[in-house]
């Protein structure tokens, strides 16, 4: 796999920071959750393919736990506000110290600087803040997030393992490692580029809910049909939209032009009209192969069943949790091989890996004595 060999050591946070770490543990990596003793494990249910050390880092023995494993490690990744780690003495001028290929990655909402970076907040927040969020939305409605997918994941975990892994390739030639700070404010508004550089030809000249990409055209959104299902439709470029305009039975000379927005209002509910008249799979019986752009919306139950999705292994299915998204993107080469068994336990690894990272059996009994880790032989001995 792309990332074999690359030890990483997360400590345990919310959505974000696990999705990261998953992403790196399907490509190889061999990813070691730091947990609290006692903890619930991971709630955000992230933790595939990763071990778990739980270690007490109130004690001054905890924290010297981890720093020795981060001696040995290639990555950390850390989800706490600004300064968290700087008073467990963990932070990166004393860690990249004692280990200078080290590659220390911070994911926050706000950041490592700036007046809000000790401030709380979550993905609708970070959403906000990046200028994102004012785009989201009907017309005439409040704005609305879609779910909390573009700030904590998409802007945060997933851009935060991307500046890991050009850290580690840049480490390939200079021999040293570097801090990431990753804000989920700038990483989602990175990740909406398009916004702005479209913006400059007029894209979204219009208030929201009533351009082209966003819901107001009626060749790009969604419809309901006779049984409650919805189609989806993006049938932008006119040979697609008459494509769709075929299918739907219309003839194009007897209706607007495609662009000419006024007329967007009327044609919407036209073709909610006609929608509604058939049920999914008869439109994906007539829409099935076509260049019209015209897809069923596939709940989460019926998308790993959709042909084309299993033809390709698109979902994968674990022990404990059934049906989940295959690692994306395929690589020819060094494919990622995804852990098919169940989330780590909180501390179920622990004495394993003090002894993969060079700690003997006294110091492990003893730091079990002392309560600074915790492991399934302490939980047996309860």
């Amino acid at each position: 796999m792309a990332l074999r060999g690359v030890r990483v050591v997360e400590l345990a946070g919310l959505a974000p920071g696990p999705f990261c770490g998953m992403v790196l543990a399907d490509f190889g990596a061999r990813v070691v959750r730091v947990d609290r003793p006692g903890a619930p494990g991971d709630v955000s249910h992230l933790s595939r393919g990763k071990r778990s050390l739980a270690v007490d880092l109130k004690q001054p023995r905890g924290v010297a736990v981890v720093r020795r494993l981060c001696t040995r490690a290639d990555v950390v990744l850390e989800p706490f506000r600004h300064g968290v780690m700087e008073k467990l003495q963990l932070g990166p001028e004393i860690l990249q110290k004692e280990n200078p290929k080290l590659i220390y990655a911070r994911l926050t909402g706000f950041g490592q600087s700036g007046r809000l970076c000790k401030v709380a907040g979550h993905d609708i927040n970070f959403l906000a803040l990046s200028g994102v969020l004012s785009k989201l939305g009907r017309r005439g409605e409040n704005p609305y997030a879609p779910l909390n997918l573009l700030a904590d994941f998409g802007g945060g975990g997933l851009m935060c393992a991307l500046g890991i892994v050009m850290a580690l390739f840049e480490r390939t030639r200079s021999g040293r490692g570097q801090v990431i700070d990753a804000s989920m404010v700038e990483g989602a508004a990175y990740l909406s580029s398009f916004l702005w550089k479209s913006s400059e030809v007029g894209l979204w000249q219009h208030p929201r809910g009533e351009n082209m990409l966003d819901g107001g055209a009626p060749f790009y959104g969604t419809y309901r049909t006779a049984d409650g299902g919805f189609m989806a439709v993006g049938a932008i470029e006119p040979q697609f939209y008459e494509l769709l305009i075929k299918g739907l039975g219309l003839k194009s000379d007897e209706l607007p032009n495609q662009m000419s927005m006024t007329d967007w209002p009327e044609m919407k509910r036209k073709l909610a009209d006609i929608f509604a008249k058939k049920t999914k799979a008869e439109w994906c019986q007539i829409f099935d192969g076509t260049d019209a752009c015209v897809t069923p919306v596939l709940t989460c139950e019926e998308a790993p069943c959709h042909d084309h999705n299993q033809e390709r292994g698109s979902f994968i299915t674990g022990v404990e949790r059934g049906v989940s998204p295959r690692p994306a993107p395929l690589l020819s080469h060094t494919p990622a091989t995804p852990s098919s068994g169940r989330d780590p336990l909180v501390g179920e690894h622990t004495e394993e890996i003090l002894r993969e990272f060079g700690f003997s059996q006294g110091e492990i009994d003893q730091l079990y004595s002392d309560k600074v880790i915790e492991g399934s032989r302490l939980r047996a001995n309860l």
